[in-house]
């Protein structure tokens, strides 16, 4: 069999080198990365890398810097986010006060507090092996810790709890909570 020097080449050859992949908008132009920005103009890879440096992704999506856990970079959750940025966490008081629900235990819901609710219910999730935790109501408040309290005292006076846990209906739990947390 003779030796071929040449490398050979088999298969499609593409027409245009510059056709970006579908899937990603990414192609390889003269040795670098580029890829189509929303715009349609055509920009190098690593400018986008410098752009996603200063900005907070939490599960693939972006976070404000307005966020009180904001901390530049890329995490799964916002409890790993938390973790990395401890200062926020504690010295940053806004957040959200939130009601949840699970069908196990039909006439209790609970009622707690969170930097983001729609984080914390992910995470109530995975000690359930159903995944039927429901987040119902969600309020924005200043001071998550005071609010939370405001709202625990107001829920103790009407029925009885256990702990975060009320024996409540939410229609009924979000009237009381609505009552106190507007001060918040």
């Amino acid at each position: 069999m003779p030796e071929n020097s040449k490398l050979e080449i088999t298969g499609q050859i593409p027409t245009n080198p510059f056709k970006a992949n579908k899937a990603s908008n990414y192609f390889f132009k003269d040795g670098s990365w580029w890829y189509i920005h929303t715009d349609g103009v055509r920009r190098r890879a690593r400018n986008k890398k410098k752009a996603n440096d200063n900005r907070m992704f939490v599960n693939g999506k972006y976070i404000s810097k307005l966020h009180p856990l904001f901390k530049a970079g890329i995490y799964k959750s916002f409890e790993e986010a938390a973790f990395s940025s401890l200062e926020n966490f504690n010295t940053k008081p806004e957040g959200e006060v939130y009601v949840i629900t699970n069908p196990a235990w039909p006439e209790w819901i609970k009622v707690g507090m969170a930097v983001d609710a729609r984080d914390r219910i992910k995470r109530y999730q995975t000690f359930s092996p159903f995944r039927d935790y429901s987040l119902l109501y969600v309020y924005e408040v200043k001071d998550r810790r005071a609010g939370e309290d405001a709202a625990h005292k107001r829920l103790a006076k009407e029925c009885d709890n256990i702990n975060e846990w009320f024996k409540l209906k939410p229609v009924v739990a979000n009237e009381l909570i609505l009552e106190v947390i507007h001060e918040y």
